[in-house]
């Protein structure tokens, strides 16, 4: 049985009859970042802006829309920013705000756990 308290999802431990909880922070972070493409998107704008063309090429498979609908995603939320370049021709570039910056060393944790932990499948990189 589960239940949430303060926004954190707890269950009974087997053990003991005590609740324990997973942090509803940590809860959210993985709800979004889990999210296909998010967390590759943002470890490709770590390596600085890019036109929507570049973050084609820079993550095979993904589809224009897909990373359209990501790219509006991660600007709503503050970690991406939009800059409309005047033409001509006139593109647009995208960036990573603060916020986007200061998820980085997770971001760069998180793949230094894998690279040690995980065994390799599929295309290596953002």
């Amino acid at each position: 049985m589960r239940a949430t308290y303060a926004g954190v999802m707890t269950v009974p431990s087997p053990v003991d009859g005590d609740t324990r909880a997973c942090p509803g922070g940590l809860t959210r972070a993985f709800a979004f970042l889990g999210k296909r493409w998010n967390g590759m998107i943002l470890g490709t704008l770590a390596q600085g802006s890019a036109g929507f063309a570049e973050l084609t090429r820079a993550l095979p498979g993904i589809s224009e829309s897909v990373l359209s609908d990501r790219l509006g995603e991660l600007n709503r939320v503050g970690l991406v920013t939009r800059t409309v370049r005047q033409g001509p021709p006139l593109g647009v570039s995208y960036g990573l705000t603060e916020r986007g910056t200061a998820l980085l060393p997770a971001l760069d944790a998180l793949a230094r756990w894998a690279d040690e932990n995980l065994p390799a499948e599929g295309p290596e990189g953002c």
